[in-house]
């Protein structure tokens, strides 16, 4: 991934452990001093809070401990590598596809960003310009041709940043 989106998982990770961790358990404190637990929607409700959260830190954590950062702007993407974005022409149809290839959390396939590990990716991992390739997809196999390969920064492309808002469970 990139450290933008490594920063953005840290960022995630010390929100809900600094804040909304803290912030429900006290909820789940003021709900328990109103009396009978068994019945109180308040602590009950608070109380799965915080495991949602708990799931999430761990979830989180492991990512964080399991990710691999790559600066893309350090490659010369003369062959397709993490980070090119790439313009194809189907060889059937003629039409031109624009695709980056990023990491599986910072992805966005209706945006033209795909994972590394995406079947498409890893059919143009290492192809130049003008080299062709094939992918065998459910229905057809299909052949394209690479036009141009370049660097753009892949949060630049991003259309879908999780904000702290989108970190919160509501």
């Amino acid at each position: 991934m990139t450290l933008e989106g490594y920063d953005l998982l840290t960022e995630e990770f010390k929100f809900l452990l600094e804040v909304e961790k803290p912030k429900t358990a006290e909820e789940k404190l003021v709900a328990a001093a109103q009396g009978d637990r068994s019945e109180n929607a308040d602590y009950h409700a608070a109380k799965e809070k915080l495991r949602f959260i708990d799931k999430r830190l761990f979830y989180l954590n492991s990512l964080i401990q399991k990710s691999r950062i790559i600066d893309p702007s350090q490659f010369s993407h003369v062959k397709v590598s993490f980070g090119s974005t790439i313009t194809i022409v189907d060889m059937d149809t003629e039409e031109e596809i624009k695709y980056t290839l990023c990491g599986v959390l910072e992805s966005e396939p209706e945006n033209g960003l795909i994972s590394i590990h995406s079947p498409l990716a890893k059919a143009m991992l290492g192809k130049e310009v003008d080299d062709t390739f094939r992918i065998k997809l459910p229905h057809a196999n299909k052949e394209y041709e690479i036009i141009t390969i370049v660097y753009k920064n892949i949060f630049s492309l991003k259309k879908n940043i999780r904000t702290q808002n989108d970190f919160a469970f509501h």
